[in-house]
């Protein structure tokens, strides 16, 4: 199985070669108007496409106390109707010339995307600069989206991997905003008031809380000139105050246990991780695609699936974020496998601290993470969307061709140095949604675990 995964792996560089060429040619273009709006361009003229990627420094862990899904919701209703359009009439316009227009809160911002052909850029730039600036927030539509949003919960219920994700986070995040869901909670969404979405709105949409990627068929000039039309007087607004402050983590192991009749479990372990900031973060990412991010290629997949037969997808992830997100190990089991699994995916948490991994092992991630690159930047608005998150992250315009130096750099000390640092086999916490009668879920002291450090 190693032997077919390594020659799609290098089947894939070999598919990507000329694209990584064009990934060190991003030039981005970047200029700040005098209301504090930080715009970015990279021209792409192979097709008359034109994507708008508008990132405001507003997510879900800036939302008030007690009042989780703000964000999100205020996100939900840029288009429900602004000064001079309806929803129907955004709605029509933008459909009409064959374009999108969407909204999208993570954690840490808001992300406000319009796609249209070239010919249509002025109704692009329009849209996207009304909706940001003159939504009207109309009370019908809030209670319509509210409805919406805890419909969503509702059925988020029946999906054990939902489930598990708001459980895990709930325990590595106690007493921290990344705690609760973007879409909030079926407590916190009811409470929520126009006054509230109207006050959020106003602190936190702001030219200078906002980032502007342009990518695809205009120029620098025309961009700059539609920009200061549309953009130029939007208000500048003074940055909202920010007391970030990391995850504490956790000291020992925390099992969180949850009883659904299903014949699979669903297991989620793992802890806080790093930052998107960390300078290890590219050593980290190695260290990862080797323990579980790398499909077929990983440990993780080789123990639990290959060798086992535990498991017929495993994989694990670094959530980098504005502040350290998770760490996880997902995967799905037969209830009576379960405690098999847990105990082979600690067994390669401490595995992976406890020696180098090997020559062939560092080779294959580095290749594959250089080769597939590139498809991260394979159409507009992917590329859009990373050159908003490397000026958010401040990571620099050259972020384009350092990544495949740092990948490059990385060495097996680097790798057995981060999993020492970042992977903690002794404090982890671990969700199972399952039967837990067929389940029988093992605790801490009935594990071996070997291997601590």
């Amino acid at each position: 199985m190693r032997r077919l995964a390594t020659c799609v792996l290098y089947a894939i560089c070999a598919l990507s070669a000329a694209a990584s060429a064009g990934a060190a040619e991003i030039n981005p273009v970047r200029f700040v108007l005098p209301n504090g709006l930080t715009v970015l361009v990279v021209e792409q003229h192979a097709l008359p496409i034109l994507h708008l990627h508008a990132l405001v420094k507003a997510g879900s862990s800036h939302d008030p106390a007690g009042k989780a899904g703000l964000a999100n919701l205020v996100a939900s209703l840029l288009d429900e109707g602004t000064a001079t359009r309806s929803a129907k009439q955004i709605a029509e316009q933008i459909e009409f010339v064959g374009g999108t227009l969407a909204a999208h809160t993570t954690e840490d911002f808001t992300t406000v995307t319009t796609r249209v052909l070239r010919k249509d850029a002025d109704l692009g730039f329009e849209l996207l600069a009304d909706v940001l600036q003159h939504p009207v927030f109309p009370e019908s539509d809030l209670e319509r989206v509210r409805g919406q949003l805890l419909g969503e919960i509702e059925t988020e219920k029946d999906d054990p991997g939902q489930v598990a994700d708001k459980a895990f986070d709930e325990i590595i995040f106690e007493g921290h905003p990344y705690r609760w869901p973007a879409i909030g909670t079926e407590d916190s969404l009811p409470k929520l008031t126009r006054h509230d979405v109207q006050q959020f709105f106003a602190k936190e949409y702001v030219a200078g809380q906002t980032i502007l990627t342009i990518t695809g068929d205009i120029t620098v000039d025309d961009a700059r000139a539609q920009v200061m039309k549309r953009f130029g007087g939007w208000k500048h607004g003074d940055a909202p105050t920010r007391t970030p402050a990391s995850p504490k983590g956790l000291d020992k192991p925390v099992v969180k246990l949850i009883d659904k009749d299903l014949t699979q479990a669903t297991i989620m372990l793992g802890h806080v991780g790093i930052s998107r900031t960390n300078p290890d973060f590219y050593a980290v990412t190695v260290m990862n695609y080797i323990l579980g991010a790398g499909g077929f290629s990983s440990r993780l997949m080789d123990s639990i699936r290959d060798n086992q037969g535990l498991a017929y997808h495993i994989g694990s992830q670094f959530e980098a974020r504005l502040m350290p997100g998770p760490f996880r190990v997902i995967l799905q089991t037969r209830n009576e496998t379960a405690n098999q699994a847990i105990t082979g995916v600690v067994h390669e948490l401490n595995a992976i601290r406890d020696a180098p991994v090997t020559d062939q092992e560092l080779a294959d991630a580095k290749a594959y993470l250089i080769g597939s690159f590139p498809l991260r930047l394979d159409t507009l608005g992917k590329l859009a969307d990373v050159l908003g998150q490397v000026e958010f992250y401040g990571l620099g315009l050259d972020y384009f061709t350092k990544y495949t130096k740092q990948i490059e750099q990385v060495t097996k000390d680097d790798v057995l140095r981060v999993a020492r640092q970042y992977v903690h086999p002794n404090r982890y916490t671990l969700v199972v949604v399952a039967n837990q009668a067929k389940a029988g879920i093992k605790g801490q002291d009935e594990r071996s675990h070997g291997g601590h450090r």
